[in-house]
């Protein structure tokens, strides 16, 4: 009863805008902030959370990267020809299987997913997220937050993100109920689906949010019955944008003479469309192609802000970002548009992430999700100073 803890729960996409709008835990949770995301997706603010880097030091930006020496998705030269007809393969269960099919073949522990890169395609990229990045040295030679927790020798508990939502609940409970357990990070991820398909259905998100308050209320509850001090933070990646247009940037690349992985090279991510141009004069096709999407091309300036400036330019030589609301389809990540979507401007309001806690949240200032990190971190190294005080020589 004497051991305090820290209980982090992140809830994946619970924008600020959503958590004001549905007062979500305002009661329990009056200390509340919005939060600058990190630009690019989930599987670029995860690492950034985890870790306190920005992408350019983690190296994660975006799924797949330009790398056809050491492409795991060689042997789909041959498999092209086999995957037929395209009506079959292209459907999400089938990609999802094959996937995991992949997956379990080469021993990858992180998410990896296929999505709707053309098959013919894959042989050209590499996949970044191999590694369950959640785990020790998931992001070597990065340190994470389970590298810091295993060293500061405090008793700790992250969710495995791969085990059922309403499980990883459960677990965090136990872990609470332990009186020498000093540190929790749960890991919420299904409202992010959910806002994907129904960012604008007000009741369904709202039972959603229902079921995450229950929940913490009950840990919360558990939590502080079996330690003598309990701060409880809810954290969370970007928002969500509801969808106002598409653009097909396929069909206007391919409308150009430009052969693919001859003279460029592209990823057609949602938001964005990343770009390699292998010869003199494909950039300016290329732009000129891409002139009447609704957005812009990133330039240097932020491209450093946004700490996306790989030297090697690993995730494209130019990129170009559509404005919010706007998506690209069909995409790479999937061949119909959302009704919500992320991955924009930071600038954008609705992609805004959150902070809400219990306690005051002036030991450490927070602006962006990296700053996360650094709560994580402080809170860490204040408990250890504390256990360290309390040692009865």
């Amino acid at each position: 009863m004497d051991t305090p803890l820290e209980l982090f729960i992140f809830i994946d996409a619970l924008g600020w805008h959503i958590a004001q709008q549905h007062r979500f835990l305002e009661d329990l949770m009056p200390y509340r902030q919005p939060v600058t995301m990190q630009f690019g997706y989930s599987c670029t603010a995860l690492p950034t959370i985890l870790s306190g880097k920005k992408p350019v030091e983690h190296g994660h930006l975006s799924f797949f990267y330009l790398d056809p020496e050491n492409s795991p998705f060689k042997i789909f030269r041959v498999l092209k020809y086999l995957l037929k007809p395209a009506s079959f393969w292209d459907r999400g269960r089938v990609r999802h299987f094959l996937s995991q099919l992949i997956r379990a073949i080469y021993g990858y522990t992180g998410y990896f997913q296929l999505y709707a890169v053309p098959f013919d395609r894959l042989p050209y990229f590499n996949y970044c997220e191999k590694k369950n990045i959640f785990g020790p040295e998931g992001l070597a030679p990065v340190p994470n937050l389970f590298d810091l927790l295993l060293r500061s020798g405090l008793q700790f508990h992250i969710s495995d993100w791969r085990l059922p939502e309403a499980q990883n609940f459960a677990l965090a409970g136990d872990a609470a109920a332990r009186e020498d357990m000093n540190f929790i990070f749960l890991y919420a991820s299904s409202l992010d689906a959910l806002l994907h398909q129904h960012v604008s259905d007000e009741k369904i998100i709202q039972q959603k949010l229902d079921f995450f308050e229950f929940n913490i209320r009950k840990i919360m509850q558990v939590a502080k019955s079996h330690h003598s001090r309990c701060r409880v933070t809810v954290i969370s990646d970007h928002g969500m944008t509801p969808l106002r247009g598409i653009f097909d940037a396929k069909a206007r690349i391919a409308a150009t003479p430009l052969i693919f992985g001859k003279d460029y090279t592209a990823c057609f991510d949602a938001t964005m469309t990343r770009f390699w141009f292998h010869r003199p004069g494909v950039e300016e096709q290329i732009r000129q192609a891409m002139a009447e999407a609704p957005g812009h091309w990133l330039n240097e300036d932020e491209k450093r802000r946004y700490g996306i400036d790989f030297p090697d330019h690993k995730y494209g030589d130019a990129i170009h970002l559509l404005a919010p609301g706007w998506q690209i389809s069909p995409s790479d990540m999937g061949l119909k548009a959302l009704n919500g979507m992320h991955g924009y401007t930071p600038d954008d309001e609705l992609s805004n992430a959150c902070l809400l806690s219990d306690n005051p949240l002036d030991d450490c200032p927070v602006q962006e999700v990296a700053d996360l990190f650094t709560l994580m971190k402080k809170r860490i190294q204040d408990m250890r100073l504390d256990a360290l005080e309390n040692i009865t020589l």
